[in-house]
């Protein structure tokens, strides 16, 4: 909803202020320098990107934006909740206990009471297949936080490729106009015979093409790089609190005293408070 307004407010502005000056908006109407600008964006992105690129432009790009709600202050209390069942049994029971749980995650009735943290599948795959390497192995804590950091950092890295990408095409959109503005000059250099109003027309349409470039840049393309950024930032923070809980439970810590460590990695504004987090987990003893 956001990024809509934006970009209407983007639209009005410019547009708004050109009418003001009484500007002439028939003249900024020129679909070939859409063609030229637009085609040869797309086209260059497509030379430029595999075809794992554009998949991941599109699934966790452009559709993310409109569909993405970054992780709040229930979706944390829910996470560290779970990790506190988990730590909990693990503690009471062995570790060996959770092997089932982490197993089949969907079919585990610790993971289906979070129902927030269940559908965030990466997030899910992430705690099991750590838990797994506790079940499996006697790993000690500072082997298991570089090989989380390894998975954290390798996640990151893809999920910044979308901004990345868009970025380039951001990048790319100014040369383009210009390349577009160079055609129309070329083309006016055709009518030099003709009056002053015609030529001044045709200027005017050619120049709308550096307009476009620079416009879709820093209005519209470029804004939309740096709002993937921040999505990709705010997806790995959930991953973070994983770790450092983890880590703290089997460095010896008591389930309720590793997911306070946990707590601690989460933003300051999504972050529950220290009695928040207590009465929610008295809830579960």
């Amino acid at each position: 909803m956001f990024v809509i307004i934006g970009a209407i407010i983007v639209f009005v502005s410019v547009i708004g202020g050109f009418l003001l000056e009484k500007g002439n908006l028939h003249v900024l109407i020129q679909p070939a320098e859409i063609v030229i600008i637009g085609g040869a964006a797309i086209g260059g992105f497509i030379i430029a990107s595999p075809p794992k690129i554009l998949s991941l432009v599109i699934k966790k790009g452009i559709l993310q934006i409109f569909k993405w709600k970054p992780p709040d202050k229930t979706f944390y209390l829910e996470l560290l909740s779970l990790l506190y069942q988990l730590f909990s049994k693990a503690r009471k029971e062995g570790v060996v206990a959770l092997e089932a749980d982490v197993e089949n995650p969907s079919k585990s009735p610790l993971f289906n009471k979070y129902k927030k943290v269940i559908s965030n599948h990466e997030l899910v795959n992430f705690i099991s297949d750590n838990l797994k390497v506790i079940v499996t192995a006697n790993i000690p804590s500072h082997e298991l936080d570089s090989l989380m950091d390894v998975e954290i950092e390798t996640e990151h890295k893809e999920a910044m490729i979308p901004s990345l990408s868009i970025a380039k095409v951001a990048d790319a959109l100014p040369g383009l106009g210009i390349v577009a503005a160079v055609l129309g000059v070329v083309l006016t250099m055709g009518k030099i015979d003709q009056p002053p109003s015609v030529l001044g027309h045709s200027i005017g349409a050619a120049l709308v093409g550096t307009f476009m470039g620079v416009l879709l840049c820093y209005g519209f393309v470029g804004p939309v790089s740096i709002n993937l950024e921040h999505i990709a930032r705010d997806s790995s923070v959930p991953f973070q609190v994983v770790k450092v809980a983890i880590v703290a439970f089997v460095g010896g810590s008591a389930p309720q005293i590793a997911v306070e460590f946990g707590r601690r990695a989460i933003p300051e504004k999504e972050k529950p408070s220290f009695k928040e987090l207590e009465d929610t987990l008295n809830k579960l003893k």
